[in-house]
């Protein structure tokens, strides 16, 4: 089994679960997805509440960051259907969209934050013209309100403006992931996707970008998914946990008790793995 990361960032301790709405924001039934001989994903159920923290955790290659694409539509399964509750989308698979329809679709309701900050961000651009690329897409022209609303996306993830027109080349590898975390917020999204935001930073940069997140989920009640090897970054955002082995999910259950009673025998080698 992979070794996992289990150094637990200096963050505030996670506050107990908030209560869920009893309808669903997000719901993906019977997801597969094979490469070649490889079964990436079995048949995944995933279902996310309004303004709760889903946690999906697992070793290398047990179908996590495969899943959290599907969500973002940059793939779609073999089988599967994806609904998210938005207006103009009830009750229609969503893997059914064409390419442009997926496109202003993410530009309006989907934000992600990639482990590597090549693929969410142009390195070249400055870090405010990255968050006005999306607002650019979801239509806005007005020069002076993209700036403006950058400025604003930037502060609100905590990033230094007066360095907003530095480009991503510029920036430590933190400061690039709070560029990212601004453009995925800059229209509200109804859904945060978080692919292994913290992989690679220092334990004190992790905590610095966690507490970020904390704060955002805390006063905009955003809806997200967090994918990631590391229980400790898991146990301290998620209400939820999902735990993913070879393609399927073995357990799910709230987080508290996901670590603190696991039953299957691979979440419990990872919880034990943490202590």
């Amino acid at each position: 089994m992979t070794a996992l990361n289990v150094d637990t960032p200096a963050v505030p301790k996670r506050q107990p679960p908030r209560l869920m709405l009893a309808e669903p924001i997000m719901t993906m039934r019977g997801i597969s997805k094979s490469f070649g001989d490889v079964k990436a994903l079995g048949g995944v159920d995933v279902t996310v509440y309004p303004g709760e923290v889903l946690g999906i955790v697992g070793e290398s290659g047990s179908g996590k960051s495969t899943l959290l694409r599907m969500m973002n539509l940059e793939d779609t399964p073999d089988t599967g259907s994806y609904n998210l509750v938005l207006p103009g989308h009830q009750d229609r698979n969503l893997f059914d969209l064409d390419r442009f329809e997926r496109r202003m679709l993410r530009a309006h309701h989907i934000g992600i934050v990639y482990q590597n900050p090549h693929l969410g961000l142009l390195m070249n651009h400055t870090s405010s013209g990255n968050v006005a690329e999306r607002l650019l897409i979801a239509g806005n022209r007005n020069f002076a309100e993209l700036r403006e609303r950058a400025r604003q996306s930037l502060a609100a993830s905590e990033f230094p403006t007066e360095r907003m027109d530095a480009t991503p080349c510029e920036l430590s590898g933190g400061m690039q992931q709070r560029v990212q975390l601004a453009k995925a917020i800059a229209l509200e999204p109804a859904v945060l996707l978080l692919d292994e935001p913290t992989t690679g930073l220092d334990v004190s940069v992790q905590a610095l970008v966690l507490d970020t997140l904390k704060r955002l989920q805390r006063d905009r009640a955003i809806t997200m998914v967090l994918v990631s090897h590391d229980l400790g970054v898991i146990r301290t955002m998620a209400d939820r946990v999902m735990v993913m082995r070879r393609g399927l999910v073995v357990e799910q259950g709230l987080a508290d008790q996901i670590f603190q009673d696991p039953q299957h025998a691979y979440t419990q080698q990872l919880v034990h793995a943490e202590l």
